[in-house]
């Protein structure tokens, strides 16, 4: 659209991931089968969790909002690639890419609060078990939750809309397969200062201050497993805490490296937003429920009630 001299973008076109059509259409079936891996997993972590009382706990309340936010974050994220894997046009209306990038904001940030609000979850009940079900009572529980998502929400809002306040004037080819703020604050024409503080602030206050949290937390849990006399116990929790950090470096790496260097449009970049944006919701499941053994056990439980009342 042009206004006199002036030519103001109405859309934007996601360059991908490739352009070869026998690269995209093996991209294609790879992505959705993760993409239905994915919603599977998590919904049926929440399944499992609703359905059995003895996961009526803290911890499984948390992990049943990381599964629903799993599922949406990777909502966000898959149908708009695939659908762009099998289009010539690749296009996306200014709306729509806002509309993204306020969820993937969103989703972020509040993975990030979930993730250390779990892992406070886990400092208590490793190193004050006696006074584990005071500190984390049903009204701090929820409490923790609903400041996760206001997080989230607020964060998502304010750095949209003063990405909204930017003018766009071409190029409108942005070097991704989704919608993110560093590669379309890049192809503003007006001075994107205030954007660049505000998101900058936002990694700093939100994403350092949680991985600080989080892994204070998990510091403190080592160091009380080291102190256990049980050999089991004290490997139970190691193996715990190893597969939850590995997940906590893996999400937290690629999002603070995406959104705190330089937006280049480079394959690393990419690979850095699969990894937290489609990678990160398949494995959540796996890593922090489905090898557990109450959850398999309750699963088990699930199963054999549901046969029983078949039969």
């Amino acid at each position: 659209m042009e206004i006199g001299n002036i030519t103001t973008v109405t859309e934007f076109v996601l360059l991908g991931l490739s352009n070869n059509p026998q690269i995209q259409a093996i991209l294609f079936v790879l992505f959705l089968v993760i993409y239905l891996l994915t919603l599977t997993e998590n919904l049926l972590v929440l399944l499992v969790i609703r359905a059995d009382s003895h996961l009526h706990t803290p911890m499984y309340f948390f992990l049943s909002h990381l599964s629903f936010l799993d599922a949406f974050y990777s909502s966000v994220i898959v149908p708009k690639l695939l659908e762009n894997l099998l289009s010539k046009s690749k296009t996306i209306a200014l709306l729509e890419c806002f509309t993204q990038i306020s969820l993937v904001i969103f989703s972020g940030a509040t993975e990030a609060c979930l993730l250390s609000v779990m892992a406070y979850d886990r400092f208590q009940a490793v190193c004050h078990p006696l006074l584990y079900m005071v500190a984390m009572n049903r009204k701090v529980c929820i409490g923790l939750v609903g400041a996760s998502w206001v997080i989230g929400i607020g964060t998502g809002l304010v750095n949209t809309l003063l990405l909204a306040q930017q003018h766009f004037c071409g190029p409108s080819l942005i070097s991704s397969f989704v919608c993110e703020l560093p590669p379309v604050l890049l192809l503003a024409c007006s001075d994107t200062y205030i954007s660049n503080v505000a998101i900058l602030t936002t990694m700093v206050v939100l994403g350092i201050g949680n991985l600080f949290l989080l892994l204070g937390s998990y510091t403190h849990i080592i160091m009380t497993a080291l102190g256990i006399n049980s050999t089991s116990g004290r490997s139970k929790i190691f193996y715990t805490c190893s597969s939850h950090v590995l997940v906590v470096v893996i999400f937290y790496g690629s999002g603070l490296f995406r959104y705190m260097t330089p937006p280049s449009g480079s394959v690393l970049e990419q690979v850095l937003s699969m990894q937290y944006s489609v990678v990160t919701p398949l494995l959540n499941p796996l890593i922090y429920s489905l090898k557990n053994q109450e959850v398999k056990a309750a699963l088990k439980r699930v199963l054999a009630r549901k046969s029983r009342l078949t039969f």
